[in-house]
């Protein structure tokens, strides 16, 4: 099963690019100790050169490196993209944390993120995902052989907006986007 992280890397930042009028300049945040976030930022990279944005490459790899890392992007970039992966899964509570202080709007995978202070987030259903795995687990169980059970993608993407975090950020998300949100968190 996937995640789907590259294939909507360039989604993520279309709707970031939507909510905060004026970016020109977004910061692809990432553990930079994990070099399979490599392909999701590359595509994040790519995706925001499309969109005529500029990027900032930045890392981290410990907790206590979060929030200077991100204070150093204040005024240097208009926004954090932030790559997915158990690091900054983990340590999302302090990079959203981090995020709100240096008034940096960002955009992340899962909803959860959004729920826990982010701005936005786009990405698959993790519980959605997680009975598709047991119930090929179960398969596997019962004597499927795993290489005949085929590769999967989702297929419902949501998007979430956490309107708290807009107003402290004093940004006002338009309402073609809010139409479109799967979950407004208020």
């Amino acid at each position: 099963m996937s995640l789907a992280l590259s294939e909507t890397a360039g989604k993520r930042l279309e709707l970031l690019r939507e909510a905060v009028p004026g970016l020109k300049r977004v910061a692809i945040f990432g553990n930079s100790g994990n070099p399979l976030v490599a392909p999701e930022r590359n595509a994040a990279i790519a995706a925001a050169r499309a969109l005529g944005l500029d990027t900032i490459i930045s890392g981290v790899q410990s907790l206590e490196d979060i929030a200077p890392t991100i204070e150093s992007l204040k005024g240097n970039a208009d926004a954090l993209y932030v790559c997915a992966d158990p690091f900054t899964f983990v340590k999302r509570v302090p990079i959203n944390a981090a995020a709100l202080a240096a008034r940096l709007p960002s955009v992340q995978l899962f909803r959860i993120n959004a729920e826990q202070g982010g701005l936005i987030s786009y990405g698959p259903d993790v519980f959605v995902l997680a009975r598709r795995a047991i119930e090929l687990i179960d398969k596997i169980l019962r004597g499927t052989k795993p290489a005949d059970i085929p590769f999967e993608q989702p297929t419902k993407f949501d998007l979430a907006i956490n309107l708290k975090t807009a107003k402290a950020l004093g940004l006002t998300i338009s309402e073609i986007i809010l139409t479109r949100a799967d979950f407004v968190i208020e």
